[in-house]
């Protein structure tokens, strides 16, 4: 009996054990949900904090910068101008923050000056303006009439005057084309269309690895009646005028210093070579 008592008493202990054990459990798996739960709302209350956030910041990037700050701008491009000037040129469009920034009007104005071969304008949120200005390329130098003073403009392959800002190594080197037969030219004109076959020979001569012009320091147009023009090319180093037809390419210039070293080793005195008509004639100084 006594045995039978024990092992009775042995399975009530086990049983209020396993009552016990199972009543735990349930109360650590309610502590578990409830910190779950709290973390959840932790998680959405910072979620929804940075959507906040990213909200305000979309509104300031949208709205507030580009309509409370002045248009921040960047120019590119420029070898003889400076920023300075290309902005001084935009102040009449009174653009007082990027929404009133008008891009064709500030295209047309820079466009219009005549040292301006090309430019582009375009706006980038939220504050930004992208100039880019592709200047002229010279290939020779005049000088014109301009508020009754002679000025020195400078000509590109196309054939349009565009005034020198500055002498720059560039300039000093430019030949100079004089005789134009045209009483006035203002900035942005065009040569005359009978002599752009002169600039753009030109042109393809400044374009080639030789600098052929370092030895010529004026181009003198002589007009003709037959609509035409000859030349007259003064060499840098020698006081001979040297005349030739309206054909100036390398082969030309070539041609013409090779004569020229004849003819000084020959004849020291003289004033002109001709060149013209497939012969070379040469006239002396007058004593």
């Amino acid at each position: 009996m006594s045995d039978l008592s024990i092992r009775f008493d042995d399975y009530e202990d086990e049983v209020f054990d396993v009552r016990d054990s199972a009543y735990s459990g349930f109360e650590n798996s309610s502590d578990k949900t409830e910190k779950k739960d709290k973390t959840l709302l932790a998680v959405k209350v910072i979620v929804m904090v940075l959507a906040f956030c990213a909200v305000l910041e979309f509104l300031f990037y949208k709205f507030i910068i580009p309509s409370t700050s002045s248009p921040l701008v960047s120019i590119t491009g420029l070898e003889e101008t400076t920023a300075e000037e290309i902005v001084s040129l935009l102040r009449p469009l009174n653009a007082k923050n990027w929404f009133t920034f008008d891009v064709n009007a500030a295209t047309g104005i820079i466009a219009s000056e005549s040292f301006v071969d090309s430019v582009s304008v375009r706006k980038a949120f939220p504050n930004k303006i992208y100039i880019n200005i592709k200047e002229r390329e010279p290939v020779a130098m005049a000088f014109i009439e301009k508020d009754e003073r002679s000025v020195a403009v400078q000509i590109d392959k196309n054939g349009v005057f565009f005034p020198l800002k500055k002498k720059s190594e560039r300039a000093m080197s430019l030949p100079i084309i004089s005789g134009l037969p045209v009483e006035y030219i203002g900035d942005g004109m065009r040569i005359p269309s009978r002599y752009r076959s002169l600039v753009d020979q030109m042109s393809k001569i400044r374009a080639m690895s030789q600098n052929y012009f370092a030895a010529i320091s004026e181009i003198c147009v002589v007009p003709k009646e037959s609509n035409s023009y000859e030349l007259v090319l003064i060499p840098v180093s020698s006081k001979i005028r040297v005349l030739t037809d309206r054909t100036l390419n390398e082969d030309a210039l070539k041609y013409m210093m090779v004569v020229l070293d004849v003819v000084n080793s020959i004849e020291p005195d003289v004033s002109e070579i001709d060149l013209r008509y497939g012969s070379v004639s040469y006239r002396k100084l007058l004593r």
